[in-house]
């Protein structure tokens, strides 16, 4: 599942929610000051994106008001995108474009008729500077909506370096090597892994990693689609490899009991915090964000990251996530909303919020020097150069009743897998018991 922001984490209620959308759609909106090709138009842009990110995000957009004078207004959607547009376009006022955080949404909302296709411009510019794997995700039935502006990588294990150090380990290489560094780690007075059990999509993301190194991309492919059953040898096995993570205390700080009561927020505190309880804290790019804002750690030096590592005779995976641009035909100004799609096709419109920080780009023609720090462009080259080995999170492919519901489908399935991992066979009949439902096959 999409990590959401922090701010998003740790938000409660709908009155905070609804404060939140008040203040952002009122206030801090691009407004050019000359003319240009777009002077009096308005481009609404909904998004997830709350905190640092909605506001590197409107650097973005300023940037677009002075190349073509259109004004922007950045409005929060919410974690749920669906019930938000919808809301919008059924009241008449649909936003021009979306970001998209999930390939499942976007189906739907392509399904539903809500999309107008990339413009030949927009395509034609990514096609050029893209992946072909991340035109496959942004399509529909033939038809090319969806433009992959910001994504994640989400097979980088964060850890402190004083730990290792103090561990006498190093980098592992490989799922055994990383098994066995974890237990000296432990043996030397801090337990591997901060597990964050609590959030249910830290746990999918541990299974897609896992997966997708064992199993090879044409299974995972096979797998995000349920055209091959959750009871298939396959899930047997990665499950079987991911238990030896979860059953041993020594790998994970505190036992399941306690990582069940861990959100990311959290997992990342028992690493980098003031009290450190952990050595490594397996997630995204984005860790190394949280580490720095919230614990003031510098990433590259006392927060460092390596890669997830190959497991058995598989590839080092590289799972990320990503948030798709669309435009709704159904808004007032959809050619302005294309318009602008076609700036974020650039490289120039992705060199803002890279030198914002807190920003990966899978634009391959993103300079470098463009980005932060070293951390960002390591992560950022890694990403690039996976090119089509790249998957997107599978249960952001899947229907939200599997993949991306708090206390159902895999979200639950999995944690109830953290909490007794002795019979993965049966978890994976729950999970294809589930998976069946929600898919409707």
């Amino acid at each position: 599942m999409r990590r959401p922001s922090l701010t998003t984490l740790r938000a409660t209620g709908a009155l905070t929610a609804a404060l939140a959308l008040a203040l952002t759609a009122c206030g801090g909106d691009a407004d050019p000051k000359s003319g240009g090709e777009l002077a009096g138009t308005t481009v609404t842009v909904a998004g997830v994106w709350t905190g640092g990110e909605q506001k590197n995000f409107k650097k973005v957009l300023d940037a677009f008001s002075a190349k073509t004078g259109a004004k922007t207004v950045f409005v929060p959607s919410g974690d749920n995108v669906s019930t938000f547009v919808g809301s919008k376009i059924e009241g008449g006022n649909a936003p021009e474009v979306v970001l998209v955080p999930q390939v499942g949404v976007l189906r739907q909302f392509a399904e539903a008729g809500w999309l107008t296709p990339l413009s030949e411009k927009t395509a034609t510019t990514a096609a050029g500077n893209l992946a072909p794997v991340w035109k496959e995700y942004g399509t529909v039935d033939g038809a090319y909506y969806g433009l992959y502006f910001k994504a994640a990588h989400k097979s980088t294990v964060w850890y402190a370096p004083d730990a290792l150090e103090q561990a006498g380990v190093a980098e592992p290489k490989s799922w055994d090597e990383l098994l066995a560094s974890g237990r000296t780690l432990a043996d030397s007075g801090r337990p591997a892994f901060a597990v964050a059990g609590e959030d249910g999509w830290t746990l999918t993301d541990w299974f897609e990693n896992v997966y997708l190194s064992q199993a090879g991309p044409e299974k995972y492919d096979l797998l995000a689609r349920h055209e091959l059953k959750w009871t298939d040898p396959s899930v047997v096995t990665a499950l079987t490899t991911l238990a030896e993570v979860f059953e041993d205390e020594r790998l994970v700080a505190g036992g399941a009991a306690e990582a069940l009561r861990t959100d990311f927020p959290g997992s990342v505190e028992k690493v980098f915090g003031p009290e450190p309880k952990a050595a490594l804290v397996y997630e995204g790019d984005f860790v190394g964000g949280v580490a720095r804002d919230e614990f003031g750690r510098k990433p590259g030096e006392d927060a460092k990251f390596f890669p997830f590592p190959p497991v058995g005779s598989g590839k080092a995976p590289v799972v990320s996530g990503g948030d798709a641009a669309v435009v709704l035909k159904d808004a007032k100004n959809a050619d302005a909303g294309m318009r602008l799609l076609e700036f974020l096709a650039t490289p120039e419109a992705a060199e803002v919020w890279a030198g914002a920080g807190g920003f990966l780009s899978p634009n391959k023609d993103v300079k470098p020097e463009a980005y932060a720090d070293d951390t960002a462009r390591a992560t950022a080259a890694s990403l690039v150069a996976a090119g089509d080995t790249v998957r997107f999170d599978m249960s952001d492919q899947a229907p939200a009743a599997f993949g991306g519901t708090k206390g159902a489908g895999e979200w639950k399935l999995l944690q109830d897998f953290l909490r007794d991992p002795s019979d993965p066979k049966r978890t994976a009949a729950a999970l294809e018991a589930a998976a069946a439902k929600a898919y409707g096959n």
